[in-house]
């Protein structure tokens, strides 16, 4: 099954949720919201800096779990997060498929408010990518219903020959 849908930047300019999340809008961390601010804060330095922020826009509640790739060695880079840009913040990107669009996710939280500002960007690169997967797994998809057409084709070509066979066989043993 495709991860995207065909014509991803058609959709992300055209579909209204896609609009909505354009536009810079207020975000929050949303993991914990039973515990103190204060331990919110360390959970969300420790998540972040494990891979992961779970964050919600503000006007429409929409929530996701950002990812942040990690490097070889662990760690994770600046490009998707980064603490120096701005002391008290952290800036953030992260790449995924939303509604079958590939998206990144740009930003910025407060890291003792646990809020900021994001917004999500149609993904140019990753779509391309994931379009060309679409393709080799429809192109796929196709040849193996071709050939079990042809095997269904010859399995029913093959019982038709084999009931003439006994048909035959049956008047040739009456008339006998």
């Amino acid at each position: 099954m495709p991860r995207v849908v065909p014509e991803q930047k058609q959709k992300y300019e055209n579909d209204e949720t896609f609009r909505k999340l354009a536009r810079e809008s207020e975000i929050k961390y949303t993991a914990y919201r039973d515990r103190s601010h204060e331990e919110r804060v360390v959970r969300f330095q420790t998540e972040i800096r494990d891979g992961q922020a779970h964050i919600a826009y503000v006007s429409s509640g929409t929530n996701f779990n950002l990812q942040f790739p990690k490097n070889d060695d662990g760690s994770i880079s600046k490009e998707y997060l980064d603490f120096e840009r701005e002391p008290g913040k952290v800036h953030v990107k992260s790449n995924f498929i939303l509604n079958g669009v590939c998206v990144i996710f740009k930003g910025w939280i407060d890291l003792q408010r646990l809020d900021g500002i994001g917004f999500v960007d149609f993904d140019e690169e990753r779509a391309k990518k994931e379009d060309k997967v679409m393709r080799e797994t429809l192109e796929q998809t196709k040849q193996r219903i071709a050939e079990f057409e042809e095997r269904q084709r010859q399995w029913k070509e093959e019982q038709q020959r084999k009931d003439n066979e006994a048909s035959n066989h049956h008047r040739r043993y009456r008339q006998n």
